[in-house]
C-alpha cells in the first residue's frame, strides 16, 4: 500500500518565520533555518516553504534575535535551508513566471507552489508543467465557506473568486497540476481540525495527489482525515512547532493506529536519530 506523508509547513512573512491564525494575524516564531534541521532530523516526509510576505520579496530584516545570519530574500533563505535538509522541499510565494521557478528550483527546491498566479493566469500552469514536469508543479488552494459553498480565495484569502474548490481543483489538474495543497482559511490556526468536507470534496473531484492542510490542533486530526477522506499527505504549520519530537510523535501516532505511513525510526524519544 502506497505510504501517505507528513509534511510540516513553515510559513514565512517578512524573512521571519510564523504562525497563522485565520489568514488575519501573524506571530512571530524566530529564524526559518533553524526549523527545517529539526524536521528533517524527525524524518519529515517532506516540507513545503510558503512565504506570505506582501509586496516584494526582498525583505527588510534589522533584528536578529537568534545569532543567526539575515537573509535578504527567499531565495537565500531556500538556498540556506536546501544545504541543511534531503528531504524533498516544495516552495511558494511570490512565483509570477517561469524565471521565479527555474530561479527557486536552482537554490534547491524539489517542487514549487503557485497559487495568485495559477488563478490570475490559468494557462501559467500548464506553461509551468510544460517547461519543469507535472511533478514539479504543486497548485495551493485556499478555500473558506461563503453562503454554504466552499469558495476559493485569491490575494491571500482576501478576495473571493466566485469558483468552487472542487471545480477548481479539477481545472487545475487538467491544466498539468501535479499535486494539490489544500487549505481551508476558515480553519487556519484554530486547532479544530481539518474541513473534512473540502477535502473530501477535492478528493472525489481530482486524480493527482492531494495534500489536506489547515486546522490541525492533535494528531488524531491527521488521522481522522487519512481515514476519511482519501487524502495522499496530511500537512499542518502551528501544532508542529511545539516540540523537537513532533514529526515523530506524530508518525508514531497514525503507525500505532495502523494507517500505513512509514515506521518511526527505531530509537527512543529524546534520543537522537
Amino acid at each position: 500500500m502506497k505510504k501517505k506523508r507528513i509534511i510540516p509547513v513553515l510559513l514565512l512573512r517578512n524573512g521571519w518565520l510564523v504562525q497563522s491564525k485565520g489568514f488575519r494575524r501573524y506571530q512571530n516564531i524566530g529564524n526559518p533555518v533553524t526549523s527545517v534541521q529539526r524536521f528533517s532530523e524527525w524524518a519529515s516526509d517532506e516540507l513545503i516553504y510558503l512565504d506570505i510576505s506582501r509586496g516584494d520579496m526582498v525583505y527588510d530584516r534589522r533584528r536578529d534575535d537568534t545569532g543567526h545570519p539575515n537573509r535578504s530574500s527567499l531565495l537565500e533563505i531556500v538556498e540556506d535551508v536546501a544545504r541543511h535538509t534531503f528531504m524533498p522541499i516544495t516552495v511558494g510565494g511570490g512565483i509570477r513566471t517561469l524565471t521565479d521557478i527555474e530561479m527557486r528550483l536552482a537554490k534547491g527546491a524539489d517542487k514549487i507552489a503557485i497559487n495568485t498566479a495559477a488563478i490570475s493566469d490559468p494557462h501559467f500552469i500548464e506553461a509551468a508543467a510544460l517547461e519543469f514536469g507535472s511533478q514539479c508543479v504543486v497548485v495551493s488552494i485556499d478555500a473558506n465557506r461563503s453562503d454554504g459553498s466552499l469558495t476559493v480565495m485569491a490575494d491571500g484569502g482576501r478576495q473571493s473568486t466566485g469558483r468552487s474548490a472542487k471545480e477548481w481543483a479539477a481545472e487545475v489538474e487538467s491544466r498539468g497540476a501535479g499535486e494539490i495543497l489544500i487549505n481551508s482559511i476558515d480553519r487556519d490556526g484554530m486547532k479544530t481540525g481539518y474541513d473534512m468536507e473540502l477535502l473530501a470534496q477535492v478528493v472525489d473531484a481530482v486524480r493527482v495527489p492531494v495534500i489536506a492542510l489547515g486546522g490541525v490542533g492533535e494528531w488524531m486530526h491527521f488521522a481522522e482525515a487519512l481515514e476519511h477522506t482519501g487524502v495522499d499527505a496530511v500537512a499542518a504549520a502551528n501544532i508542529f512547532h511545539y516540540s523537537d519530537q513532533s514529526v515523530f510523535l506524530a508518525r508514531k501516532f497514525l503507525y500505532d493506529k495502523g494507517l500505513p505511513v512509514r515506521q518511526p525510526a527505531l530509537f527512543e524519544i529524546g534520543d537522537k536519530p
